[in-house]
């Protein structure tokens, strides 16, 4: 794959970038889905001003432009890695919250949780024995699609110089490519590597994502 214009070698940097991009959109993904179940399932699952609360909270956020408040949140943060997975966390969970919140609020009024209310089981019980296995598909499903958009926003915040400047990964080398004219100078194989890599990760939880999606809900095969 040649060389960069510091004579290092765009292999190296391609394979040890690898490990930040992945390290970030894998992190950043469990922090989205952690909160988002949290807040989905509490809010599905308490309703009334509880409810409420959150999804004005969630609403907020919704409203709010996505990269714009990911860029202001990394400015005022710092440049380093686990301010760029906290950043992304906690901008990236509230669709994860409304549809946790939509299957838990479509489980809550099936028989089998009235029986166990009817029982006498408490609500951490029904959470645990019934909602959280019932939605359990749809959020496994819903990380593995929240992985690529973490990668690509990893991606943009580094493009954009808001990430560790101490650490190689995809977007800092399509940075350097982009700095020192390589697109001017057709030095393709310095920036495209990190752009194939990036498009093929993706790509491919992508369509682990979908397929799981499906699997969770057979009704979405016919879709498709």
């Amino acid at each position: 794959m040649g060389t960069d214009h510091l004579r290092r070698s765009v292999w190296a940097q391609f394979v040890w970038g690898s490990r930040i991009s992945l390290f970030v959109g894998l992190a950043a993904t469990v922090l989205t889905i952690a909160l988002g179940a949290v807040v989905g399932i509490v809010a599905g699952f308490v309703g009334g001003r509880v409810d409420a609360f959150l999804m004005r909270i969630t609403e907020w956020f919704l409203v709010i432009p996505f990269l714009p408040l990911a860029i202001v949140l990394a400015s005022v943060m710092g440049r380093s890695v686990w301010n760029i997975v906290f950043v992304i966390g906690i901008t990236s969970w509230p669709s994860t919250a409304r549809l946790v919140r939509a299957q838990v609020l479509t489980v809550s009024q099936r028989l089998f949780v009235d029986r166990a209310r009817s029982l006498g089981a408490r609500g951490p019980h029904i959470v645990g024995r019934h909602i959280l296995p019932n939605v359990s598909g749809l959020i496994l499903a819903n990380a593995t699609l929240a992985v690529p958009i973490c990668i690509l926003t990893e991606t943009t915040l580094s493009f954009l110089g808001l990430g560790d400047p101490e650490e190689a990964s995809w977007g800092k080398a399509l940075t350097d490519a982009f700095e020192n004219g390589a697109l001017t100078r057709n030095a393709w194989w310095y920036f495209v590597p990190p752009g194939v890599g990036i498009l093929l990760v993706v790509l491919a939880f992508t369509l682990v994502g979908q397929t799981l999606e499906q699997m969770a809900d057979p009704r979405l095969e016919g879709r498709r």
